[in-house]
């Protein structure tokens, strides 16, 4: 018997479709379509299971509601229905609230699409909305559908209420669910193959964002926020239609069809070429996405807890007694951590009367206070030190010791090097920076961008060598700066990264002020950073030649042949997937390759020896 939500994934599919040239246009428009599709076909499968069941449904009492992206009116070709039956105690029996629900389940199980369904009284919407923070979410955007329209809009206001006197003390939950999310998928700029919903800047925290204004502790932004919001909404709408079926996981499959239904293929390019161009042109705009949703749900998320801050009374009940600022509120503290620079509830702040537009190295202090003491850097700080007067050239002793310093923060560097790049200073201190910048990698096996994958390489390099020895800082110093550019030649149309990189790092170093040796060493790492697995995986350890050769390499140095070992490993351990693999936590430095390279390593060093 036909349905009134026969084929609706197919009828989305039909409203979903590209352009005669192929490009995906008017994204909005369409999401408004499919969301009216089912809004009608919902109403409608209502009016076939309430004619259909052998007994009357009140009119009162029971009704059928909409959540997450279908309320939000943000519903994809593919994307699962989201929707709740509401029924006040007693309104039907059980026997018959099952039948009610099975004409209204099994007919969108037949449609095409997934379903997310429940049926559920107030009390339990309240409840289960009270203690778990993903159906609080959803029920903060719903929509009714069919049947007793005001018991669900009752509902609906009832959960905002509790979120909104709860949400004092459960933003810190919210928070952590972002910071959770953020440790297990990262950063949507920063990675090949991102999940494009869960990924740190996608669109499940636009839902955070959303949240967080409905709580009234904080406004969220509009403008090229909203902009940002719709383009990243119709890259999903895009993979959707190019997959055939709800997913976000923005697979290498899937990325030059997308990249091309985007709008980001060059027709005048051959084939070949015009995909990976697309490809880049796509790791561009998912970055420029990424980072505006990623400042906003952290400004926002700021803004709530400066509210929760100064709601409360800046004294004791002891200091009644003793007050220090006559029973008045007193003033905000600030912990100077730098010069200039200060800690504020939790967040690397500018201390008062610093001017950004007369300070150069202003960025790099506010960068080491960061990673040192853990701490986010404040969002309106993070846009004022665009105004500092940043160059890539005649830097002074201070300027090249923070910046080791800064690159010597170990597994703190990624985040706060992240927060430093969104506001576009990496490449102001290395103009070659922005040639690397969102690139993904043409390697499966690499999880991360090549820019991102380079700060991850350095923040896994130590002082202690492989021989047992500590580097000494100059030596360290050298070694951070080749992780930081191992990979800098990595630009369209070059065949020897290595080489490339090579041919920069003396112009960028150079012009930074490094000493000769520095230069030299940083520089021969990052033409070598690849020989010692090659030699691993390709020649005879046993053969004293061999040994020999790459002892040569390092121009027989011991200390640059344990750097290479310790840039190699950094270097492997870095990756996050292997050939054939989606995102993986299995890095790529095997216990065999570990074995296979400590063993040319030691031919090396008996070489050297001899």
């Amino acid at each position: 018997m036909a349905s009134a939500v026969d084929g609706l994934k197919q009828r989305f599919m039909d409203v979903s479709k590209p352009d005669a040239d192929g490009v995906y246009r008017h994204g909005k428009d369409k999401r408004k379509q499919r969301t009216q599709i089912a809004m009608t076909s919902l109403r409608e499968l209502w009016k076939e299971a309430v004619e259909s069941v052998p007994f009357d449904v009140p009119e009162h009492g029971v009704g059928l509601a909409a959540v997450g992206s279908l309320a939000r009116g943000q519903i994809g070709p593919s994307s699962d229905i989201d929707v709740v039956l509401m029924v006040e105690p007693h309104t039907l029996k059980d026997d018959q609230l099952n039948q009610l629900a099975n004409k209204l389940w099994y007919p969108l199980w037949d449609s095409g699409l997934d379903l997310d369904h429940a049926v559920r009284t107030r009390q339990q919407c309240e409840s289960v909305t009270d203690h778990d923070l993903p159906a609080a979410m959803g029920w903060l955007f719903v929509q009714p559908v069919a049947g007793d329209t005001e018991l669900i809009e009752k509902t609906a206001k009832s959960i905002l209420e509790r979120w909104r006197k709860a949400a004092r003390k459960r933003l810190q939950e919210l928070l952590d669910s972002a910071s959770s999310r953020l440790e297990e998928f990262g950063r949507l700029p920063y990675l090949n193959q991102p999940d494009i919903k869960e990924a740190r800047g996608g669109l499940r925290d636009t839902v955070l964002v959303s949240a967080l204004a409905a709580s009234w502790l904080a406004d969220r932004p509009h403008g090229s926020y909203d902009e940002a919001v719709e383009r990243l909404l119709d890259v999903r709408d895009c993979l959707h239609v190019v997959a055939g079926k709800e997913t976000n996981l923005l697979l290498p499959a899937y990325q030059p069809k997308v990249a091309a239904m985007l709008g980001l293929a060059d027709p005048t390019l051959p084939e070949g070429e015009r995909e990976a161009d697309a490809v880049e042109g796509l790791q561009t705009l998912l970055a420029t996405l990424g980072r505006r949703i990623a400042f906003s749900l952290d400004s926002t998320a700021s803004h709530a807890r400066h509210t929760l801050t100064h709601e409360k009374p800046r004294f004791a009940f002891f200091q009644m007694f003793q007050p220090r600022a006559g029973g008045k509120r007193e003033a905000p503290t600030f912990k100077t951590i730098a010069p200039g620079v200060v800690e504020h509830e939790q967040e690397v702040a500018l201390a008062v009367g610093v001017d950004p537009s007369q300070d150069a190295t202003l960025p790099l202090r506010v960068g080491v206070a960061a990673a040192e003491y853990g701490l986010p850097i404040n969002p309106s700080t993070l846009l004022n030190l665009k105004q500092c007067p940043v160059s890539d050239k005649g830097w002074d002793d201070e300027t090249r010791e923070l910046f080791i310093r800064f690159l010597a923060a170990g597994e703190a560097l990624p985040p706060v090097w992240e927060e430093l790049d969104f506001v576009d200073l990496p490449g102001r201190w290395m103009p070659e920076w922005l040639g690397v910048r969102n690139r993904p990698s043409a390697s499966a096996a690499h999880r991360y961008t090549i820019d991102r994958h380079m700060i991850e390489v350095v923040s896994r390099l130590g002082r202690e060598a492989p021989s047992g020895m500590r580097y000494d800082d100059t030596q360290y110093a050298t070694l951070l700066l080749a992780g930081l550019l191992h990979d800098i030649g990595k630009r369209p149309g070059v065949r020897d990264h290595a080489a490339e990189g090579a041919r920069h790092v003396p112009v960028i170093l150079g012009r930074m002020g490094y000493d000769d040796q520095v230069v030299s060493r940083a520089t021969l790492l990052v033409r070598e950073h690849l020989t010692l697995s090659q030699f691993a995986t390709g020649k005879d350890p046993e053969d004293p030649a061999v040994g020999r050769e790459l002892a040569g390499r390092v121009e027989n140095d011991p200390v640059l042949l344990d750097m290479l070992f310790d840039l190699t490993r950094a270097d492997g351990s870095s990756l996050g997937a292997t050939s054939g693999e989606t995102i993986t936590k299995q890095y790529g430095w095997s216990h065999w390759r570990e074995a296979t390279v400590r063993m040319m390593y030691q031919a090396a060093r008996g070489a050297m020896g001899r």
